[in-house]
């Protein structure tokens, strides 16, 4: 990809965490709470692979994501701490909530969610802000 072509990826990528955002704040209203932590999980996905994107840094399936994003700015203190564990804690979770039928999530529990992943959207949008 070239560069203009990262960039524009990084920004479809951004409106779709936070059109994937609001579509789990929805699902969470209605009750759908399993397919909320899922929505919630892949809002941050896309954010942080338009970040790795954007910085030519490979990363073909979800674990690698992880782990690149943790090599890069976790490990590195580009990035706090706390954001690499969320992102940990909401993959872990949408496995759960994908793959086992015994999961159930409660609204309490997604609720508490929201504030950490709005704010973790904005600092990885902010370093994207800063390389584009």
């Amino acid at each position: 990809m070239t560069k203009e072509e990262r960039i524009e990826y990084c920004k479809q990528r951004i409106e779709l965490a936070h059109s994937t955002f609001d579509a789990a704040k929805l699902l969470i209203e209605n009750g759908y709470y399993n397919s909320a932590i899922n929505r919630l999980y892949y809002s941050i996905f896309y954010v942080v692979s338009a970040l790795l994107v954007l910085n030519e840094i490979d990363s073909q399936t979800h674990s690698g994501l992880r782990s690149q994003f943790s090599q890069h700015y976790i490990k590195t203190n580009i990035l706090d701490k706390k954001y690499g564990k969320l992102l940990v804690q909401l993959y872990d979770w949408r496995q759960q909530g994908d793959y086992d039928s015994l999961c159930d999530f409660s609204k309490k529990t997604l609720l508490e969610l929201i504030e950490p992943i709005n704010e973790m959207l904005y600092v990885v949008e902010n370093e994207i802000n800063k390389t584009i």
